[in-house]
């Protein structure tokens, strides 16, 4: 018994001790919960007086800035106003006549539940938030059509709690004193919708030359996805990406029930182009004198996301120059163009510091009109390529000197039965890499890159701002994948002419947000891309480029008086379009220059609209160096432009041409075997060439003259040569007309040569070179001006005599040998050499001074033996 009772006072005590064990648990979950809920209760009070703050020190509701877009202003580099974006004139559409369909289409891509709430979706917020907690603040906005009133219309474009505070009470009183279809309505014609387009109606008839009324199903839902990215989604510049927008909100359209999946199908097989106004058909919405460079500012405001903060009103401080731009924009609107529809495109960026000073678009330009050539476009650069791509890394990794020594010699693309060519279907054997890349060589090209190796190449062009995902060998030559912009090829080139230093092309300095005193700064941090020795040294050859020397490609870009380097670039057409366009073997695409001195970087390309319509005279491919030498050398007038200086990085010296190893030029090695190249310190050779080594040089031809023979209408030359005994020497005859490129016209055993039918007025430059084996002699040149025959004069014949009538068309055409393409064909009986460049453009050898053709098919995996072989022009 006495156990038992003891049993249950175990019991007892036990329970006891259990029911404490569980008391302090209760008691801190009461706690813990009475705690979470006074934060709570804080937070909320805290929240509260923070959300009176804004409220109270938020804007007041003004009608005038609710209905009218709010002016954005645009500063050049001296801080002045140059263009005031938001005064357009604009269409102002009634509520009541904006059709119902647009209404859906808007509706039900920005604020489906707009006629539901009062100024606040709650639902769209709640996913918002849980957005945000997953992703990170900002990363989803939930705003309704009257809170994007409010923000375009009181507010800067900034995601912090004090707007977004400020946004919401704004927009529940916006509700209050105005109806659902008033805040519409002044969301419908305040909006931004492209470039410089406000408002729905503006666009209609801006983008299809129709009332709203008049819209199909599939045009109103383009322009209803376009104010969310209003310049990415611009039609008429990216139909692409416009048509992905199109497709969503039709898609949205159909899912809220506005339209059937039929209509949305329908809708959705249109093509994007069609009922869009022809280019021809666009009125131009210009208040700028600047309308190229404003367009690319607005490019880059929508690349940083900023493109919607001009509705709300921003000062965009801009590195615009506008003395350059005025003789950029004179430049391409000159009498400089050969044809009436040829294209350029042009960037002019300061080398120091990357910032975009001038941009020319286009012949013509206004915004709004197609493309902006110096930045829409990306283009295969051709052989403007080979400095950034193959000699640049070269020096950078292989500490190569300009004297370094490759063969010109019949090669094959890795693993097919591909040939390079050079544009004179010619290898000329041991050369440096200095002469290979003035006279635009394809094999010591491809040679460089595949001693540099891919990866060192694609890291090279990646701090040149250059993106490629691959490198291969045709890239060597600019004839693969790699696609650049003028803008694009101007930055890269200017970080040689900065001692290595890159700074990405921008057009913006800063922002500065309504509330003046909120900025942001656009200006790009500078960075190495290469060494300094490698900056001079790629330079240094590409004076060369534009330098006198035999073979040089871009001497008609020359400035004198200014340091200038440079190189020429161009394309070619792949078998298959020459087939399927039915183009002259002369044919070539795009023809580019970029060059700089030590104050501008300047990039120019041309070509057609139309890749169907060819380059095919020498006029074409020379444009891009005239449009370069003619703003280079007003852009740089009334201003000191330093030369490149050589950095203590970089020594020189004489070499043996030829050697390879390289070798030192002796005391008596004569003139013509040695050149002056630069080496990176530390890496000049050691041996010095020996006597037995030296070679007698070959002597030029001499007493070269030049006579015109007035009666054959033909320039004869005559000269002399001393060849040595035993050697069997012929020479190269080339001409250069009116200061351009030198061309070879042939090679003959004679002393003798007869240039057939040369242009009154023009002035003709030839030049004679000794070849004899494997070595050439300096050239002779002599200079012959035709002196432009005086107008005959004008009879008029008496009145008994009969004029006979002109020749018809049915007339031999032997006897009209002058046909409206200005292709003069010789006589088939004519024993005259005539190989007249400007007389048969498309007979005639292809000149020196123009850049090899590439083939823009070629990859490493399609290498099929077709009609275009790479580099068959210079």
């Amino acid at each position: 018994m006495g156990q038992e009772i003891n049993s249950r006072e175990q019991r007892r005590k036990m329970q006891e001790q259990q029911k404490n064990q569980k008391k302090p648990m209760k008691v801190w979950l009461k706690r813990l919960f009475i705690a979470v809920i006074s934060v709570g209760i804080v937070i909320f009070i805290a929240g509260a007086i923070v959300f009176a703050y804004y409220a109270a020190t938020a804007p007041e509701l003004d009608e005038e800035l609710l209905k009218d877009p709010v002016s954005s202003q645009f500063f050049d580099s001296n801080g002045k106003v140059f263009y005031t974006m938001g005064l357009e004139k604009r269409e102002h559409v009634e509520y009541e006549d904006i059709p119902e369909e647009m209404r859906d289409a808007i509706l039900a891509t920005e604020d489906v539940r707009f006629f539901k709430h009062h100024g606040i979706d709650f639902y769209r917020l709640g996913g918002a938030l849980l957005a945000n907690l997953r992703h990170g603040f900002g990363a989803q906005g939930a705003s309704t059509l009257t809170q994007q009133v409010i923000k375009n219309s009181f507010l800067q474009n900034e995601k912090t709690i004090k707007r977004k505070a400020q946004e919401a009470y704004l927009a529940i009183q916006l509700e209050r004193e105005y109806s659902k279809e008033e805040i519409f309505e002044m969301y419908f014609n305040k909006v931004l919708m492209s470039g410089r387009i406000y408002g729905y109606g503006t666009a209609s008839k801006y983008f299809y030359g129709k009332e709203l009324k008049d819209l199909k199903l599939e045009e109103k839902a383009l322009l209803a996805g376009m104010s969310q990215l209003p310049n990415s989604y611009n039609p008429f510049k990216y139909p692409e990406y416009a048509e992905k927008r199109r497709n969503t909100v039709l898609g949205l359209m159909y899912q809220h029930k506005k339209i059937t999946k039929e209509q949305m199908e329908a809708a959705k097989k249109v093509d994007i182009e069609v009922g869009l106004l022809p280019e021809n058909k666009r009125k131009t919405v210009a208040a700028s004198k600047y309308d190229a460079f404003i367009d690319v500012v607005l490019k880059e405001l929508a690349e940083n996301g900023d493109g919607k903060s001009l509705e709300e009103g921003i000062n965009v401080y801009t590195t615009l120059n506008t003395s350059a731009q005025k003789i950029v924009e004179s430049a391409m609107n000159s009498d400089l163009f050969p044809t009436e529809d040829i294209q350029s495109g042009m960037a002019v960026v300061n080398t120091e510091t990357g910032a975009i000073e001038a941009i020319g678009g286009g012949r013509n330009y206004g915004p709004e009109r197609g493309l902006n050539y110096a930045e829409a476009i990306k283009n295969q650069p051709g052989s403007a390529m080979k400095p950034l791509i193959d000699y640049g890394p070269a020096i950078e990794n292989l500490k190569w000197s300009t004297g370094q020594t490759l063969t010109d010699e019949k090669m094959f693309y890795t693993g097919s039965s591909k040939q390079i060519n050079n544009y004179d279907k010619l290898y000329k054997g041991d050369m440096t890499i200095r002469e290979a890349l003035y006279n635009s060589r394809n094999v010591p090209a491809v040679k460089t890159l595949k001693a540099v190796g891919a990866d060192n190449a694609k890291k090279f062009i990646n701090n040149l701002g250059v993106e490629a995902d691959e490198i291969h060998e045709p890239d060597a030559i600019g004839g693969g994948k790699i696609s650049l912009s003028p803008i694009e090829m101007a930055g890269a080139y200017a970080a040689f002419g900065n001692n290595g230093i890159y700074t990405t092309p921008h057009s913006i300095k800063k922002i500065v947000y309504r509330d003046g005193k909120t900025a942001k700064s656009y200006t790009p941090d500078p960075t190495p891309a290469m060494s300094d020795f490698t900056a001079y040294m790629v330079t240094d050859m590409l004076r060369d480029v534009v330098g006198t020397k035999y073979g040089a490609s871009g001497t008609t870009a020359a400035v004198p008086g200014i340091d200038i380097a440079g190189k020429t670039g161009t394309t070619n057409y792949g078998a298959d379009e020459f087939q399927k366009y039915n183009l002259p073997d002369s044919s070539v695409p795009d023809s580019w220059f970029a060059g700089y001195s030590s104050k501008y970087s300047i990039s120019v390309w041309s070509g057609y609209k139309n890749r169907k319509d060819p380059i095919t005279t020498n006029d074409e491919r020379l444009l891009p160096q005239r449009l370069f030498k003619t703003v280079m050398q007003q852009i740089s007038d009334n201003t000191t432009t330093p030369n490149f200086k050589k950095p203590n990085s970089v020594v020189e010296a004489k070499i043996v041409k030829g050697s390879n190893p390289l070798k030192l030029a002796g005391s008596n090695t004569p003139a013509s075997m040695t050149s002056t190249e630069l080496f990176v310190k530390g890496t000049i050779p050691t041996s010095t060439a020996p006597v037995e080594e030296e070679k007698k040089e070959l002597a030029a031809p001499s007493d070269l003259k030049a006579s015109f023979d007035e009666e054959a209408n033909a320039i004869n030359l005559s000269w002399s040569h001393k060849a040595p005994k035993d050697t069997s020497v012929s020479f190269e005859v080339s001409v250069s007309v009116d200061g351009r490129g030198s061309q070879k016209l042939t090679q003959t055993n004679d002393m003798t040569y007869t240039y057939a039918t040369p242009q009154d007025g023009k002035t003709y430059v030839f030049s004679i070179v000794a070849v004899a084996d494997d070595e050439k002699s300096e050239a002779a040149t002599t200079s012959i001006q035709i002196q432009a025959s005086p107008p005959d004069e004008e009879i008029t014949p008496p009145e008994e005599i009969e004029v006979p009538e002109p020749p018809t068309e049915t007339e031999d055409p032997a006897d009209n040998q002058n046909g409206d393409n200005g292709n003069e064909k010789p006589n088939e009986n004519d024993n005259t050499n005539n190989e007249n460049p400007s007389d048969n453009d498309n007979n005639a050898v292809k000149p020196e001074d123009e850049e090899e053709e590439v083939d823009t098919n070629a990859t490493d995996d399609d290498f099929s033996n077709d009609k275009s072989q790479t580099g068959n022009l210079e």
